[in-house]
């Protein structure tokens, strides 16, 4: 499970990468989600669907990422947590770099915990928990 794991998360942080391109694969994104999940952070608990909706969300999502200057988004590091044969807590090390006018560019490191399930060998994100990155975009100037 260690090694499809990791490789969902190369993917994701490709999908990110390319996301800020503008060069967006919304199928791509969407894959590697399950068909349902659990989103939880400082702002509460969410639950979703895996369908066009999370696409639109997900694209507005990249599209504001761009607006307010991420430049790049890197794992740093990514542990595993195992819960049994078909379940992990990916616990996953960011690091992201934002431009900023007439100042040098910043980078902010921040974890997220995803809950993955691998079925048939392929892993799926289904759900995840998150400080708050409001907050965190705030006291480094980024909004």
């Amino acid at each position: 499970m260690e090694a499809s794991v990791r490789k969902l998360f190369e993917r994701y942080e490709r999908c990110f990468k390319q996301s800020l391109g503008s060069d967006i694969d919304m199928d791509e994104v969407a894959s590697l989600y399950a068909s349902d999940f659990i989103a939880a952070s400082p702002a509460g608990v969410m639950t979703g669907k895996n369908d066009d909706q999370l696409k639109q969300v997900m694209a507005q999502g990249y599209a504001h990422y761009r607006a307010i200057g991420t430049k790049e988004m890197r794992i740093r590091n990514v542990r595993l947590s195992p819960i049994d044969e078909h379940h992990c807590v990916a616990h996953v090390a960011w690091r992201a770099t934002y431009v900023r006018k007439d100042q040098s560019d910043v980078a902010i490191e921040f974890d997220v915990h995803y809950f993955v399930q691998e079925l048939d060998g392929e892993p799926k994100v289904f759900g995840w928990v998150s400080g708050d990155e409001q907050a965190l975009l705030r006291k480094h100037g980024i909004i």
